[in-house]
């Protein structure tokens, strides 16, 4: 990671083991601002549950769209609909990753997700979260596989004697 100036640091009061760092090249991220064991409670979030019409025609259209969760809600008939949830507190701060180190759950009834660290989290290490198999954005954990531009083939050509 590197050093991180004091400046590019929100302290979190509520969650003083985190920090924010605005310029990760993820953009901003939750790091540890020390070491954290498994199963630590990081945070415990309320949501914002957002009516599915509202959500078509409105939030959809809107860069908020981006950091809200799927939701489950019940209709009157007794079936279940997804529409979308805002998530308060460091919910919508957290980062992707396939090998998440953060999980989440959600709290259907009380309208919370409670954030817990999955293995032992040293300082410094980025906490993430995984979005799941359908990402509407690049992986910047994934490398790109070499094509031949890349001028691995020129490389193959070499031959030594």
């Amino acid at each position: 990671m590197g050093i991180i100036e004091e400046d590019d640091r929100i302290l979190l009061p509520r969650c003083a083991d985190l920090v924010i760092i605005s310029n990760t090249p993820k953009g901003r991220g939750v790091f540890a601002a020390k070491d954290i064991p498994a199963r630590t409670v990081l945070d415990v979030c309320p949501v914002l549950v957002l009516d599915i019409e509202e959500n078509e025609k409105h939030i959809k259209h809107t860069s908020l769209y981006h950091y809200t969760y799927n939701w489950p809600q019940k209709e009157e008939n007794g079936g279940t609909k997804v529409t979308q949830a805002v998530v308060f507190g460091l919910g919508s701060m957290f980062n992707h990753a396939i090998d998440q180190n953060v999980g989440w759950e959600r709290d259907t009834n009380r309208l919370l997700v409670t954030y817990r660290s999955l293995r032992d989290i040293s300082a410094g290490e980025e906490l993430c979260i995984s979005y799941g198999p359908r990402l509407t954005f690049k992986d910047a954990d994934i490398a790109e596989p070499l094509t031949e531009g890349d001028g691995l083939d020129q490389l193959n050509k070499i031959q030594l004697d």
